[in-house]
């Protein structure tokens, strides 16, 4: 068996890896030689950002198993992918602690209009504003994935009532008020303050946030998007800012990355911008290997590695989510 890696690695993570699969062959492609090594992985663990040849991938009828480093599987659910037998599983939930504190720096920034005061600061301006309040407000979380279930318990203390929408209405978490169907957005948004978008990538939701969409939010409201960027149409959330439908958006993610230097987001006082690093940790390497090495041995022993996904969604059921707490 071949493993190749292509995440940010240390020899000590590769060194576990191998210890966790001793009869393997564990190659670091990284992101310069993914594209050549991928066809002769048996196990393919990590996440390229760089262009890989799928084609050639699936011509060469080796790969066998993905373990993405990654929550979103865009990266490697290429159609011929998902027509495959290629078992795929996730690393859904594994970074959902910095998800959420990302989205409260976000969050928190935006309703304590801290682009404002920034602007103030940078003039030397001591000049005091009127700010808005989290406590009272009605959050609705799109998608409760593991980013999800995380955003609701560590919003819960602050005071709120919490809806929540998802795929898989089940395992309703205590901290939400409601729970919905996927198909129930709309009456999400028609009650909610606050909506922050947690949700995957995939046919049914790219585009999901357009400009009907964004209309059907509350007037005032709050728009906080730590998915995926092609959720929300740009040229959307730009009119509804600009006429101020909307009061604020906070954007760890947009449609287009990097953010073209032309989007007229990067102006707006209302909108605060961080580049796709929600999921950032100072123990991302090494909770990702402790995943890995865990479903490694279940993968050994036949069994199904934890957050093995649905291909035709792009995310697990919750029933195979890894729940043995933040870190494996």
């Amino acid at each position: 068996m071949r493993i190749v890696l292509c995440y940010p690695v240390e020899d000590r993570h590769v060194a576990q890896i191998q210890a966790a699969a001793p009869e393997a062959e564990v190659v670091n492609a990284g992101q310069e030689h993914i594209d050549e090594l991928l066809p002769t992985a048996d196990v393919f663990i990590g996440h390229a950002k760089v262009p890989v040849d799928w084609d050639r991938v699936l011509a060469a009828n080796r790969l066998r198993w993905i373990q993405s480093s990654a929550a979103g599987l865009d990266h490697c659910l290429v159609p011929g992918v998902i027509d495959s037998e290629i078992l795929v599983s996730s690393a859904s939930g594994l970074f959902a602690p910095q998800v959420a504190e990302q989205t409260f720096a976000l969050l928190h920034g935006l309703l304590r209009k801290l682009p404002l005061f920034f602007r103030a600061e940078a003039k030397r301006e001591f000049v005091r504003l009127p700010t808005d309040d989290l406590r009272g407000k009605t959050v609705g979380i799109v998608g409760m994935g593991g980013n999800g279930r995380m955003l609701a318990r560590v919003l819960a203390p602050w005071d709120v009532r919490i809806v929540a929408t998802d795929f898989y209405p089940v395992d309703v978490p205590p901290e939400l008020h409601e729970l919905w169907p996927a198909d129930q957005l709309d009456d999400l948004l028609e009650v909610s303050d606050i909506v922050i978008l947690a949700l995957p990538l995939n046919a049914q939701t790219c585009g999901l946030f357009d400009a009907n969409r964004i209309a059907r939010m509350r007037r005032g409201s709050y728009l906080v998007n730590v998915a995926r960027g092609s959720i929300v149409v740009e040229s959307a959330l730009v009119e509804a800012l600009a006429s101020s439908h909307l009061a604020g958006a906070g954007l760890d993610v947009t449609e287009v990355e990097p953010l073209a230097a032309s989007s007229r987001l990067w102006d707006d006082p209302k909108v605060i911008i961080t580049p796709h690093v929600g999921a950032q940790s100072a123990r991302r390497a090494d909770d990702t290997t402790d995943l890995a090495c865990r479903n490694l041995r279940r993968y050994l022993d036949g069994e199904m590695p934890y957050n093995r996904v649905d291909k035709q969604l792009g995310f697990p059921h919750p029933s195979v989510v890894w729940r043995g707490g933040d870190r494996p």
